[in-house]
């Protein structure tokens, strides 16, 4: 009986864990208590297990330096920069501006506010990367105007979560970022990787309103005209988007041969501040030859585009790491809060509490993940996981299939961050067996991780949703009218049909690869490339012809032919001689100057024909000669 579980220590470990995780216990503790009970069973049982324990009382000794791994991990340290930021972000009202000026513009057409709080949700994602911050933030705000213009309370709920959502898939996501850490990835090319698929995602996000506009308007009326309070003005921002574009291509034109490939988007860069800069003016001087719609789209909009910019835009284009587009998103942030005149220490003392809290909660579990592998990797337990896991039918696509369907129901008890750090570390070898690029294979996992937040009725975003939402009847602020609350079924109902398009992107990324791997560079073609040697003579013989024996070669005699007969202990025709001789000056040992070079040339010796014979120089000038 000993036998056996000793033999089987690896599954007995993990379901262990899995049932305490389950049964709600902390994740950290979880990890660190697993792994030093079982280290203790596992030494004591390792004589009886035939080799498959290699548990020893000095591999504890280890804990340290793994601990100091992960307290010395650079990539880590952007976690704490985009948590400020986003915290920073979601004092500073930006969300609000947003919502209420995309709200307007897309105000007339059925199913506006949906889309506006879609957009909003992805551009939320693209600077806080944060849900909790955005569902939140969207739930103050745009719930109570959906309400009061006629929304459907489940459609409502169901956008705004799964908006929310949107900040684990768009760059600069954090479990992006502790996904690329434990793949052992570039964090830059998994934000590179995951673009198009969020991109895509919010696509299908904005495709599904759509069809609902069409089969049941009823549920997302457009706003009625006393709602619209920034009037029309579409043509004005239509004149503004030309003009950008113009701007655009004459910067690009005149910046290219200085910048090239950089020079489309500086000249982009170039335009939309020009655009900015007018829109500012306009309203200062009172000239409003822009609508007022047009300055609250621009005036609104710029700012946390060029904040995107400023982390994802020198992360792409090379100029910043991850961590040092963290650093400078946190402190464009404050200044954006400071813009909006919100920054204070009560704002700067939030964020620091909430970045320190999320922050010592990641390092805690990371930590107990290190304690939990010793033991489970001296087990052979990634041995286990990569046999059970490469052994199934279907290869490459049983196992994405497999992963794929395990990762969604644990996504029902565990957080994203639990799956990363417990479930992702087990999957990379048999991946990397199966030769899946790991980039792919994390941006499949973080799309499916999503699905953690809008689990009916385990989903984070839905609790989020849910702390916010109104509970029992209240009276409108602006209409008077007495609202009927929003009921739990509603928040759950309202998920299901954006939980179906999560896993239906899902297929997509496994069925088109393409849209993650561009992040790699184009292959190099062999056959394309040249190889030129260079022209001239020099040390080794190239140019002039290597030259063993061949009549005028390099090293050849002085004045005197060469017979192309080599010495005996002299190395084969056209090999140099061994050692460094000095130019002009034969090797001590060498055939004396006027007599025949039986075919052992002297490297770096250049043929002077008929010249005189130079001055024999000193014994201290004249380098040893290695015999061959």
């Amino acid at each position: 009986m000993m036998e056996l579980i000793a033999q089987n220590m690896a599954p007995i470990m993990f379901i262990s864990l899995i049932f305490f995780l389950i049964m709600g216990y902390p994740v950290a503790f979880s990890l660190a208590a697993h792994g030093l009970v079982f280290f203790v069973i596992g030494v004591e049982l390792a004589p009886l297990s035939n080799g498959t324990i290699t548990l020893d009382w000095p591999l504890l000794r280890t804990l340290p330096d793994r601990f100091w791994g992960i307290m010395s991990n650079e990539t880590l340290l952007a976690i704490p920069f985009f948590t400020f930021m986003g915290v920073i972000l979601e004092r500073s009202g930006m969300a609000e501006d947003l919502l209420d000026t995309i709200g307007q513009l897309f105000g007339p057409v059925r199913g506006g506010l949906a889309y506006a709080v879609i957009i909003v949700g992805a551009l939320l994602a693209a600077t806080t990367g944060v849900v909790a911050a955005s569902v939140i933030a969207m739930g103050l705000i745009s719930l109570p105007i959906m309400l009061r213009n006629g929304y459907d309370r489940s459609t409502a709920s169901g956008v705004i979560a799964a908006s929310g959502t949107l900040a684990q898939i768009i760059p600069p996501s954090l479990v992006l970022i502790v996904l690329a850490d434990q793949l052992g990835r570039s964090v830059g090319d998994m934000y590179a990787g995951a673009l198009i698929p969020g991109l895509v995602l919010t696509g299908l996000y904005m495709a599904y309103v759509f069809v609902l506009t069409i089969f049941k308007p009823k549920l997302l009326p457009a706003l009625p005209p006393e709602a619209r309070t920034l009037g029309y003005g579409v043509t004005s921002l239509a004149v503004a988007l030309l003009v950008c574009a113009g701007i655009t291509w004459a910067a690009h034109h005149w910046l290219e041969p200085t910048y090239g490939a950089d020079a489309d988007m500086l000249g982009f860069v170039v335009a939309v501040l020009v655009v900015y800069a007018y829109a500012l003016m306009d309203r200062a001087t009172g000239l409003n030859s822009l609508s007022r719609l047009a300055q609250q789209v621009i005036i609104v909009l710029i700012p946390p585009l060029a904040l995107v910019f400023l982390v994802l835009g020198t992360i792409f284009l090379g100029i910043a790491t991850p961590t040092e587009g963290g650093a400078m998103g946190a402190v464009g942030a404050l200044v954006l809060a400071l813009m909006k005149r919100r920054l204070n220490w009560a704002v700067i003392s939030h964020a620091v509490a909430s970045t320190a809290r999320l922050s010592t909660f990641v390092m805690f579990i990371l930590i107990g993940a290190r304690v939990f592998s010793l033991t489970f990797y001296g087990v052979n337990g990634h041995i286990w996981v990569e046999h059970l896991l490469v052994s199934l039918p279907g290869g490459e696509l049983g196992f994405l299939i497999f992963v794929s369907v395990l990762v969604f129901f644990l996504a029902f008890f565990l957080d994203y961050f639990e799956l990363a750090f417990i479930i992702v570390p087990l999957l990379v070898a048999p991946a990397l067996a199966l030769e899946i690029d790991l980039i792919w294979f994390g941006v499949i996992l973080a799309v499916n991780m999503q699905t953690s937040f809008m689990h009916p009725p385990f989903g984070f975003a839905l609790h989020f949703l849910r702390s916010v939402a109104p509970r029992l009847p209240y009276q409108d602020k602006v209409t008077g009218q007495t609202m009927a609350p929003v009921k739990t079924s509603q928040i759950y109902m309202g998920a299901i049909p954006f939980l179906v398009i999560q896993l239906f992107m899902i297929g997509v990324v496994i069925a088109f690869p393409g849209m993650v791997m561009h992040y790699k560079d184009a292959p190099v073609d062999p056959a394309s490339v040249t190889i030129t040697l260079p022209q001239g003579a020099g040390v080794g013989g190239l140019g002039e012809g290597l030259g063993g024996g061949m009549g005028g070669g390099l090293g050849g005699s002085l004045g005197a032919p060469n017979l192309g007969a080599p010495a005996l202990g002299s190395p084969e025709l056209g090999a140099p001689a061994l050692g460094s001789p000095v130019v002009g000056a034969p090797a001590v040992g060498s055939p004396a100057l006027g007599t025949p070079d039986l075919g052992a040339p002297a490297l770096g010796a250049p043929d002077l024909g008929d010249a005189p014979a130079p001055e024999q120089p000193s014994t201290s000038e004249v380098p040893a000669e290695t015999t061959p």
